[in-house]
């Protein structure tokens, strides 16, 4: 009886001890999946001991004509190299379409008209971490009875701007003048990240994507907004998903254009040997086999072809950066490359890189125009070794997933295809995955309506079933 007793009470305590294990193991896991936040101090010198300034300005673009003056004289003063024969797109910007851009840049270009199009939606700046942060605030114009704007926050890339935007806000914010439903109506706040556009830079090392979502969510809260939903392609895709791996309660859902998964394990490399011939069994789908295969020329030698870029910024961005900063047909030939090959490969091909097929030029100057009177080029560049320095698969966010309801829009000519079986690894809440009809890497600038309708769409999916209240 007192050994079978002895037993019970050993059982009893081995079974205490599992259970508290168990707790912690599982107290300490959903402690991990949520990112830090990160208090910087990005201003000049040390943090000052005086309380920051919160208050929120009203902010216009201006320009001034020494401003122009200066610029339309280094635009004449311009030296051009004449490309090969027949070389197109394929050793970047051809020249004999550059001297076309520039000769529409000094004689029609009209950067005063350009700057009341910027100036039609108010701006504003508030310092946050010791930096300046620009950002566009859209309301609506009208609301249906019985609706409330829901805040929708939207983040930008490289080497695009604030200005990706401004075609897709009107269809967001006054959707059924637009054709499209108004059953959700938002308010849109497109902030410019620190480095870019009319955002102060960084004046430390180590600013990275992390620091951005810190910056970014401290924006939202200081806007009043509690809960709100997050949109970003290229750079935005990753400041966002690290916002929504930061402050998943703030955040009611997720919608990229762009998703990349940057730890790989044996399972994606089966997948990738084996998924021409059994795709079912690894998830593909037979769009993912079209866009993805045969992986070494749609991927391996993509991206070889076209991560030069990347290679240089992450590694010494302010040494090629200080010839763009100082030359305005420099930093064109080199942000219009950009907009050529990545909105659609093929258009390498053709002498003046299909840019006016998709872009109108005005627009293109102007987010050119952007980096070059802010002279935000060199800052812009070094967010990239401020990202991929210490190398890929190192940082704690690209080990952890994202539990908020994500929405993917998968546009056919983005650079590289991530399949929906692979995004699930990481966004573990996919609840809407859409292969778009046409597009490329600048959605919002190229496709618009597509990108609000599918915006419009997981934003009803996420509400009617209330999905941010099951994360």
């Amino acid at each position: 009886q007192f050994s079978s007793s002895l037993a019970g009470m050993l059982l009893e305590v081995l079974f205490l001890l599992l259970g508290t294990v168990l707790i912690y193991f599982l107290l300490s896991r959903k402690k991990e999946e949520t990112l830090p936040f990160r208090e910087g101090w990005w201003g000049q010198g040390q943090k000052p001991d005086t309380e920051e300034d919160t208050s929120i300005r009203p902010f216009k673009v201006e320009t001034t004509e020494e401003e122009l003056s200066d610029l339309f004289r280094r635009l004449d003063q311009a030296r051009f190299t004449e490309p090969l024969e027949n070389s197109c797109f394929h050793y970047g910007t051809n020249s004999l379409y550059l001297r076309k851009v520039v000769s529409y840049w000094k004689n029609q270009f009209n950067w005063k008209k350009q700057v009341e199009v910027l100036n039609q939606y108010p701006q504003f700046k508030t310092k946050i971490q010791g930096i300046d942060i620009h950002f566009v605030h859209v309301k609506p114009p009208r609301l249906p009875e019985g609706h409330s704007a829901k805040p929708l926050l939207m983040v930008h890339g490289w080497p695009g701007s604030f200005y990706e935007f401004y075609k897709i806000i009107p269809l967001l914010t006054d959707p059924a003048s637009h054709g499209l439903s108004d059953d959700h109506v938002f308010e849109v706040i497109c902030p410019s990240i620190p480095g870019y556009g009319f955002s102060e830079a960084p004046h430390k090392k180590d600013f990275n994507s992390v620091s951005a979502a810190s910056v970014f969510y401290e924006l939202m809260l200081r806007l009043g907004f509690k809960e709100f939903y997050a949109q970003g392609g290229d750079w935005g895709w990753l400041i966002c998903t690290n916002l929504a791996q930061m402050a998943p309660s703030h955040v009611k859902g997720l919608h990229l254009n762009l998703a990349s998964v940057t730890n790989m394990g044996l399972p994606h490399l089966l997948s990738i040997l084996l998924g021409p011939y059994l795709p079912r069994l690894f998830g593909f789908q037979d769009e993912d086999v079209r866009r993805m295969f045969p992986f070494w020329k749609k991927c391996l030698y993509r991206i070889l072809l076209e991560s030069g870029y990347a290679h240089i910024q992450a590694t010494k961005p302010d040494t090629v950066g200080c010839g763009l900063n100082d030359s305005p047909v420099g930093l064109a030939a080199y942000i219009l490359e950009k907009f050529s090959t990545w909105t659609d490969i093929e258009y390498q091909h053709l002498e003046d890189g299909g840019l006016e097929r998709r872009f109108q030029l005005d627009d293109l100057l102007t987010n050119i125009m952007i980096y070059w009177v802010s002279g935000c080029v060199v800052s812009s560049m070094r967010f990239y070794k401020e990202n991929l320095q210490k190398g890929i698969g190192t940082q704690k966010h690209e080990r952890l997933t994202v539990q908020v309801p994500t929405g993917i829009a998968s546009f056919p000519n983005e650079l590289i295809h991530t399949p929906q079986a692979w995004a699930q690894k990481k966004y573990t809440n996919i609840v809407s995955f859409h292969f778009m009809p046409r597009g490329g890497h600048f959605a919002a600038l190229e496709e618009p309506e597509l990108l609000a309708q599918d915006i419009l769409q997981f934003v009803g999916k996420v509400e009617k079933e209330q999905l941010w209240r099951k994360k």
